[in-house]
């Protein structure tokens, strides 16, 4: 029996420091810029943009293969920080800016099918099958993966209500559709 455990822990011991130097010896050096770029859009890697995640789309802004403007939920703020970074002028006119978006379950609607849960990419939405099905706000993106899947059209995105935490003072110039500011609910 100690043979075994002396046996296994040689083997574990050593193919851990194999690894260890593989990991090293294969690392492979990204771009700084991606990284620059990853560090400007949002971080919620909800997948609106149609990349995967927030390092996907930085890289393919770095190459060149994706616009500045390709971030919903960074709205404008982050098409003009991105191009900024690249050097790179943009035209902001196309862009809508909604502000953060939530998704809302309307109960008298909902069915239970489980459709939604299944498709949120950051597990916002509870609910079992055939009962009503609620979101997280904290945990919601507003990424709308779930209101396309929604059979019963019980799923809508709403703007992220005013509270004393989201909250903030609005610049000078700013008007208060476009700062987030607006009446506190609590």
């Amino acid at each position: 029996m100690i043979e075994a455990i002396v046996g296994l822990t040689a083997l574990g011991g050593g193919l851990g420091v194999f690894l260890g130097i593989a990991a090293k010896r294969l690392h492979v050096d990204s771009s700084p810029l991606e990284g620059d770029l990853e560090e400007i859009l949002p971080g919620q890697n909800c997948g609106q943009c149609g990349y995967p995640g927030c390092a996907a789309a930085a890289a393919a802004i770095a190459k060149g293969e994706a616009p500045v403007t390709i971030c919903p939920p960074g709205g404008r703020a982050v098409a003009h920080a991105l191009a900024d970074k690249l050097c790179v002028s943009v035209d902001l006119s196309g862009m809508n800016e909604t502000g953060p978006m939530m998704a809302h379950v309307d109960e008298s609607v909902c069915i239970g099918c489980t459709k939604c849960s299944r498709k949120c990419p950051t597990d916002a939405i509870l609910g079992a099958a055939k009962q009503v099905h609620s979101v997280i706000k904290d945990a919601c993106t507003g990424c709308g993966a779930c209101v396309e899947t929604c059979p019963a059209e019980g799923i809508r995105l709403e703007p992220v209500p005013v509270t004393l935490q989201t909250w903030y003072w609005p610049k000078p110039g700013e008007t208060p559709a476009n700062s987030g500011s607006g009446v506190l609910t609590q």
